[in-house]
This record gives C-alpha cells, structure tokens and sequence, in this order.
C-alpha cells in the first residue's frame, strides 16, 4: 500500500528543454528597409546573405512567385544552415517549411523520387475557407433538470435530460433550450457561469474561449492555465469565416490511407499513387477558382545537397516548372566535384542546366569579433557562465580551429567548472578540455607522427617502402 502511495503522488517535474545547434536563432535580424543589423535575432555577421535571404522572404510573402530555387553555397562552419532556419523563423507559423537532408532520400522505404515528391508536398500549402454559423457569448447561468430517479434506463435519462444555457454580449441576453446532445458537449467541457463560450450551430461542437475578465476577481485561486478573455460584442449569433491551413501532403495522406488522418500520426504513409495527386490537384484548383481555396507556397530546404545523384537533379529540374511549386533552397560547402552518379565534375558537385535555375548566396567566413559575439550567444543559450578572459580564450581557439570545435568546448568547459564545483567558467577549464579534446589539425598532426602505429595508413615513411603488407 505505501508503494502504491507513493507512485500516487504528484510530482513537480523539471522541464527539459533541448538546446540544438541553431536554437538561438530567432529570425533573420533584419530591419524594416531589409538591411541585415551587425547583431539581431541570433544572427551574426553574413550581412549580404542575409539581406539576399531577406529579399527572398519578400517574394515568398508575396505569395505570387514559385519555382524558384535558392543556392546557400560556402565553406564548412559559415552559417548556411543558420541562415535557412533563420529564414524559416522569419516566415511564421503559417508558411509551411519543409527541411530534409539529401542523404536522408536514400535512406527511406520509398523511391528517391516519391521521397522528394512528399517533401515538396509539405511544403505547398492550402488555406481552406468556409463559413460557419456560431453563437458566442458569456454564459450567465447554466441550468440541467435532471429526470427524476427510476425513471426509464440509464440511456434514456441521458436522452430525456433538458436544460436552459443563458448567454450574453455587451448588447443583448438570450435564454436557449438544450437538447441531450447539448448537455452532454457542455459537460464534457465543462463550463460554467462565467466561462465565454463558442457553439457551432452546425456541428454542435463547444469551444471554450476562457473566464470573462469580470469574473476575475470572483475566485482567490485559479490556474495558471487560466485565460480572461473579454466578453464579446455585438449579435450573438454570427457568421464567422473558418480557415483551415493544411499541406497537399496531409491532403494525399487522408485520401491514401484507410485510417485517414491517423496515418500522418503513426508514419505510415508510405508510396501515393499518381492519380490520388491527380485528383486532389484537379480539386484544389476547383476551390482556388471558386474562391473557397488559396494556395499558400512555402519553402523546402536540401541540405548537403551534393549527395543528390543524377535522377534527382533530373526531377527536381522538372518539379520546379510545376505551377504549384515550392521555392527550393538547397546548401552545399563543395568546391568543384563529381556529380553522383556520373563521371563529370560540376562547380559544387551540382550539374550546369540545375546550376543555371539557381539564384546563389556565397557566404564568408566570420571575422574575430563575429566569431566572439556567436560564441557568447552560445554561452547565453547554452546558459553558461565564462570569465571574459575565458571568452578571448575560446575566441582565440575558435579563429585557429574552426567556429563548431569552439562551441563544443562551451558546455565541456561549463561541466570541468562544475567539477571542480566552479560558477564561472575560467581560462583553466577552457585550457583543460583543450587539452582534452583535439581539433581537425592536432589529430591530423597525431596521425601523421603514429600513423606507423595504426592500420592501412597510406603515408609511407620518408627512404623506406610500405610496410603495411609484410606479414
């Protein structure tokens, strides 16, 4: 009984937020004239490929072009992912974004051209509108007569209930009778005298909207979950425009699947086939001309997408004609290499009719002061503590190094502090996991003075020959 006790309890959970590799960004960090500020929203440095992202944020609000393609084309550790996201963030809930990596198309249960289509498909999206007759208001009193006990089943008493539901605006007051159905949706939500309620007439669906601010003061304690909302003006009854935001891949997924909407839960979607598209595009173009739908397109990004192979450069070269076409933002940090699944060499591993589509960001490496500033919005992020001292230290490593291996040593350094039960990380725990922890040119210099010492190294010594396949 104790154990069963104690399992019983309510306990206070610590929440646990995970921090990624870009979850400090916050937007693009761009002013009203579309000039890219020095330090805004996470954002540091690449002012030029970010006031170039900023204008294509603006065609994309436009909502009028698509089929385009963008190209974020740098070095390794220059923020083009930081910028896509950043991107992403600055689009707003209701723009659909899509981001697949190219090595993830082959890695999928499907064809590397079905993978790309559903990709593509997440990222158009459809804003559905109807009208809807509601009735909203602030309930006044609430009333259920209850049949009296024995009389008839259990069912029929849930049938034979009957009730009064009292609403009002600022303008008028209505009383409404209530059916079965009526009671048991308002019980179920369980509202109550004071709560500000939306009744769809049509479906008899109850949405409640909050507590009326008046009755704010009526209870001691209430919820933090609890929201006042003001109690609303004008008719009671009103027709009111619902919209709906979906994506063409949702759309294919209900039609496809037996189990509906569920399918997009348990991640079972699986090859559509073409004529399911067919006839989804063909309705959607229906709504469109009928003005019940508009089509909303968003943004794929591919990252590395050098990994692509032939076939989908082919595809994505076709897809991109379509009217109802994304605008496609790829990144890559290749020089001049094989396209896959060829034996020719194309600027950034890309072939030169895909090129040639392509609007192309470069992005440059980041000064000393920048490297600096990011480190110390990672620091903020990652909610370390460091000593400036510690900071020109990490900047320091972060310029010989690179920009990643600095920002792993933030939160091994903060964990050598809490060791040594430090509060602020100093120049001695950055010294330590340092040493610790070895960049791309210490271990290449390691190799290369114990490459003797390790298995198939394709260095031979300096006067003598390979002894690696002598027994």
């Amino acid at each position: 009984m104790a154990e069963l006790k104690k399992l019983s309890e309510v306990r206070d959970l610590t929440r646990i937020e995970r921090i990624g590799a870009h979850s400090h960004i916050r937007g693009l960090g761009l002013d009203a004239g579309l000039e890219a500020r020095d330090v805004s929203e996470g954002m540091v440095g690449q002012r030029a490929a970010r006031k170039a992202a900023g204008l294509i944020l603006s065609l994309i609000k436009e909502g009028k072009i698509a089929g385009r393609a963008i190209l974020l084309a740098g070095q390794p550790g220059t923020g083009k992912t930081a910028v896509a996201m950043g991107l992403a963030k600055s689009l707003g809930a209701e723009t659909p974004f899509a981001a697949v990596s190219a090595s993830e198309i082959f890695s999928l249960e499907m064809s590397k051209t079905e993978a790309l289509t559903q990709a593509f498909r997440k990222a158009i999206g459809v804003r559905i509108k109807e009208e809807a007759e509601i009735i909203e208001g602030e309930v006044v009193e609430i009333s259920i007569d209850r049949p009296a006990a024995g009389a008839g089943t259990s069912g029929s008493q849930s049938a034979s209930k009957t009730g009064k539901l009292t609403l009002k605006t600022t303008d008028m007051e209505t009383v409404y009778e209530l059916g079965g159905k009526m009671i048991e949706a308002l019980s179920k939500e369980k509202v109550q005298s004071g709560d500000v309620i939306c009744l769809d007439r049509a479906s008899g669906k109850v949405t409640k909207l909050g507590r009326s601010i008046t009755r704010s003061r009526d209870y001691d304690a209430t919820g933090p979950s609890t929201k006042f909302v003001r109690c609303p003006e004008g008719e009671l009854q009103k027709r009111k425009e619902v919209v709906h935001c979906v994506t063409l891949h949702e759309i294919d997924v209900i039609n496809s699947r037996t189990q509906g909407f569920l399918a997009l839960f348990t991640g079972d979607t699986g090859e559509i086939r073409a004529e399911v598209r067919e006839q989804i595009d063909s309705k959607v173009s229906e709504w469109k001309e009928e003005g019940k739908a508009e089509i909303i397109p968003g943004v794929i990004f591919i990252d590395e997408v050098h990994m692509l192979d032939i076939e989908c450069f082919s595809f994505l070269n076709n897809a991109l004609e379509n009217e109802m076409s994304p605008i496609l933002v790829i990144a890559t940090n290749r020089g001049i290499t094989t396209i896959r699944g060829t034996n020719y060499r194309s600027a950034h591993g890309i072939p030169t009719d895909f090129l040639d589509r392509l609007l192309i960001i470069n992005t440059q490496p980041y000064t000393e002061e920048e490297i600096g500033k990011i480190l110390e919005i990672r620091c903020d992020e990652e909610e370390v503590e460091m000593s400036k001292d510690a900071k020109l230290l990490l900047t320091k490593i972060g310029v010989e190094t690179s920009l990643r291996y600095a920002i792993h040593l933030i939160t091994t350094a903060a964990l050598a502090c809490q060791k040594r039960k430090g509060k602020i990380v100093e120049m001695d725990d950055i010294s330590k996991v340092y040493q610790l922890f070895l960049d791309v040119k210490r271990s290449t210099q390691y190799l290369m003075e114990y490459q003797n010492q390790y298995m198939f190294n394709e260095v031979p010594r300096v006067g003598e020959e390979d002894e690696t396949l002598q027994p």
